[in-house]
């Protein structure tokens, strides 16, 4: 069987999706559509269906699974209407932009996979090979109980052009955050699976302070966790010579990851340590080991949505399992009322008190 899937807004991520289809990179899959509001976008799939919104799109009912690559603001509404007609859906991250509206969506989806839809949302660092290792490190109490883990993820800089180049990024209505929601929510996501959901968090957020936008474009948060580990995530998009590096402090020792390099230090146990070492330090051993470096790649996220469909294989990233986007929005929340915010109980935020507040510079 050949699955029909459309994509639905073919810019920059939506047309490596649409290419990954038309090229026949994808296999049992083919791109049957394809939807924009530009029609110049449109111009580079000639002999595929082409329509001028989601609605007329879905209306032609000549599809298995459709793909949502619009801005953020689109998603939810795009995703509701897709699944009402039936579709299977993989939607680019964000899955909303509100934290309310991503709560009715996932009761939502929990609805449609119970009726066989497949609902997958892009986070593809999931399928990273660092981070696949890591979790292994982890699932195997490497460390023994975890202490502390820092964050910083400033590897994500931006010029203000690249703000100016589409009227919906970092606007509150087209993009509902900044480098929460769109940059480092992938890392969000990773936090939430490697470590768990937080109990509280504290957020520190500036809006607008080094470009000329509506939402944050710094963030440092502290996280507290039931089990006693505590976090700091720094992100910023701000920083021309930015990091992505992650540490991990346990009980038996420390793992670093920056880059391509994966870095684990144990401490050596007491009965391999001599008298000296005993007495003066506590002696380690480390090992270090260079990864893959992951990244988007559309042609493997559609093949594993493509046999989540067909085959019934498990999601690399359901749409259901993400908690990424409460813990932005908690995040935002703590930062607007200078308050610890408590986890899962984060109040749903309206038109009238947005968690991003108002612009401070």
């Amino acid at each position: 069987m050949t699955l029909r899937l459309g994509v639905l807004g073919v810019g920059e991520r939506g047309g490596a999706y649409a290419r990954a289809l038309a090229g026949g990179g994808v296999p049992r899959a083919r791109l049957a559509a394809v939807a924009d509001i530009a029609p110049a976008a449109l111009l580079g799939f000639p002999g595929v269906q082409q329509f001028a919104d989601d609605a007329s799109l879905l209306a032609a009912r000549s599809l298995d699974a459709l793909v949502i690559a619009t801005p953020p603001a689109v998603h939810a509404q795009a995703t509701r209407l897709a699944l009402d007609a039936g579709l299977h859906v993989l939607t680019e991250k964000p899955l909303a932009s509100r934290h309310a509206d991503g709560r009715r969506l996932l009761a939502e989806i929990e609805r449609a996979e119970r009726r066989g839809c497949v609902v997958a949302t892009a986070f593809p660092l999931r399928a990273d090979a660092r981070y696949l290792e890591l979790g292994r490190l982890l699932e195997r109490r490497e460390l023994g109980r975890l202490q502390r883990v820092c964050w910083t993820v400033t590897d994500c800089f931006r010029t203000d052009a690249y703000y100016r180049a589409s009227q919906w990024r970092a606007t509150r209505e087209g993009e509902g955050g900044g480098v929460l929601l769109n940059q480092a929510l992938h890392q969000l996501d990773l936090w939430q699976r490697l470590f768990g959901m937080p109990a509280r968090v504290q957020g520190h957020c500036a809006f607008g302070r080094f470009h000329a936008i509506e939402v944050e474009d710094q963030v440092t948060a502290y996280l507290e966790h039931d089990d006693g580990m505590t976090g700091v995530f720094v992100a910023s998009t701000s920083e021309p010579l930015g990091v992505n590096r992650l540490e991990i402090h346990g009980a038996r020792g420390r793992i670093t990851l920056e880059g391509r390099e994966l870095v684990v230090e144990r401490t050596r146990p007491a009965e391999e340590r001599s008298p000296a070492e005993a007495r003066i330090r506590v002696a380690s051993h480390s090992e270090r080991r260079t990864l893959p470096v992951g990244g988007l790649d559309p042609t493997g996220l559609l093949a594993d949505f493509v046999a989540a469909i067909l085959d019934g294989a498990r999601l690399v990233s359901p749409a259901g399992d993400s908690r990424a986007l409460e813990l932005a929005h908690a995040i935002l929340l703590s930062s607007r009322e200078r308050r610890p915010v408590e986890l899962p109980a984060v109040p749903a935020p309206t038109a009238a008190a947005h968690p991003l507040g108002e612009a401070s510079r």
